[in-house]
């Protein structure tokens, strides 16, 4: 079985618009690129061909990777509950300290850690998923330090 994407409504519709911009938009330019690169004669040492033909293959590559998530989407549509779920809001605090950090749980496309979104299969993520609050959340930061992290709320 295929690998699941979760995304928000949102989210998938802006990798929908993405892929008909790849698909018609890019190509098209990228067809330009290559005949104007052709046109200058020995592809073999013609740097605008293959920069073209790079860039053509980093966008075929980019449009496949979307048609597998799309095929494979999973639209998560947040309930209310006491449960970490993706789409929960889960405000946490660090044991030792007194601030707290607030954090959706989202697909791995949708985490952005500098605007508070951790993805589910994350360290912490992963870590947080299934708690209730006053939980507490442990998992092994990058540097192998064991980082534990107490439940405030889920929202």
């Amino acid at each position: 079985m295929d690998k699941e994407y979760f995304f928000t409504k949102e989210k998938h519709k802006a990798l929908l618009e993405e892929l008909e911009m790849l698909k018609t938009t890019k190509r098209k330019e990228i067809a330009a690129l290559l005949e104007h690169a052709k046109s200058l004669g020995d592809l073999s040492e013609n740097a605008e061909y293959h920069e073209a033909r790079s860039e053509q293959a980093n966008i075929e590559d980019r449009i496949s990777q979307l048609e597998i998530m799309l095929k494979n989407a999973v639209i998560v549509k947040h309930k209310k509950g006491s449960t970490v779920e993706i789409g929960s809001t889960v405000s946490i605090k660090k044991k030792g300290t007194r601030t707290t950090k607030d954090y959706v749980i989202a697909g791995s496309e949708e985490s952005d850690l500098a605007n508070g979104k951790v993805s589910y299969d994350s360290p912490l993520g992963a870590s947080l998923m299934g708690k209730k609050k006053g939980d507490e959340a442990i998992f092994k930061a990058p540097n192998g330090n064991e980082i534990v992290y107490r439940i405030e709320s889920v929202k």
